[in-house]
């Protein structure tokens, strides 16, 4: 089936390296605001016949769903035959149960919103907590990408004599998995409570890993509160400034400032939200896996 590439504003270049992958066009069209702030829609490009793929990371993502919902509705009223969304970013994951009452479960909402519009999905390491699937609230095919292996790989380039960091016992499971992939080893920071409000965090067999270069991994930066604090207790304990890797940018606020001036010796993260410290590229497992989903389609 032919393949059209559409990008949604700050999504170029990821489109631009994913269509190369695919050898697929890109489609133009005009997204633009009417006088009265309402969304325009034109698609310039022929789809009819054509699987079109909706590039959209949905960071911040209450301005970009109109425009996708149009621009996915606009493509098959002129004969696209499917359509895909390719959203590296998956916004509304963590409002996953009631938290207090009168709430409703936006993750359930949001899922019935995309899938009225978007016939699949592929997305990156989504915020999967109390939902263990996102077949669980999106009734549409999905495939869902783990960033491990490209950022093991990247660490294997990238960094030498390393040593992954997890900053409490609930990161031991994402983070040995990183470790293993790029053949590196690992530890979890260790907290010893003396009192309600003395904790001593240290480093486990911190001899063996003085020399090391300290690599942070999480999913999501947001504050980085975590980070920062973990940066802390790595300083103390007499390690090198550690390396920060993010799979998405989310980056609240001051909060890559505030990382970089925390001492640390890099950030990197991987471009599913457009970003300077983007330096793991994702295009390719991406375009694969849209192939794959457009084969089964």
């Amino acid at each position: 089936m032919e393949t059209i590439l559409f990008s949604l504003p700050g999504n170029e270049e990821l489109t631009a390296l994913m269509a190369k992958q695919m050898n697929a066009e890109v489609g133009r069209a005009i997204l633009r605001k009417f006088p009265d702030g309402e969304s325009y829609t034109r698609i310039l490009s022929k789809v009819e016949g054509k699987c079109v793929v909706l590039v959209c990371t949905l960071h911040e993502p209450d301005e970009k769903l109109l425009p996708l919902y149009f621009l996915s509705h606009t493509a098959k009223a002129l004969g696209a035959k499917c359509t895909c969304l390719v959203a590296p970013y998956l916004a509304y994951m963590r409002q996953d149960t009631i938290f207090q009452e009168g709430e409703g479960v936006s993750a359930a909402f949001f899922g019935k919103l995309v899938s009225g519009f978007a016939d699949s999905m592929v997305t990156v390491d989504p915020h999967l907590h109390r939902i263990t699937s996102l077949g669980k609230v999106y009734t549409i095919p999905n495939k869902v990408i783990p960033a491990a292996d490209n950022i093991s790989k990247w660490i294997t380039e990238h960094i030498k004599d390393p040593v992954l960091i997890g900053p409490d016992s609930e990161s031991e499971q994402w983070v040995s998995e990183v470790a293993k992939n790029a053949g590196a080893p690992f530890t979890v920071l260790q907290k010893i409570r003396h009192g309600d409000r003395d904790v001593e965090v240290s480093v486990p067999e911190i001899d063996t890993y003085r020399d090391a270069t300290p690599i942070l991994v999480d999913d999501i930066i947001s504050t980085a509160r975590t980070m920062i604090e973990t940066v802390g207790h790595l300083k103390n304990a007499g390690m090198k400034p550690p390396v920060c890797i993010g799979v998405h940018a989310v980056f609240s606020g001051n909060a890559y400032g505030d990382l970089l001036a925390a001492g640390v010796g890099n950030v990197v993260t991987c471009n599913t939200i457009p970003h300077p410290s983007n330096a793991i590229d994702l295009s390719g497992i991406l375009a694969s896996e849209v192939q794959k989903m457009m084969h089964h389609l």
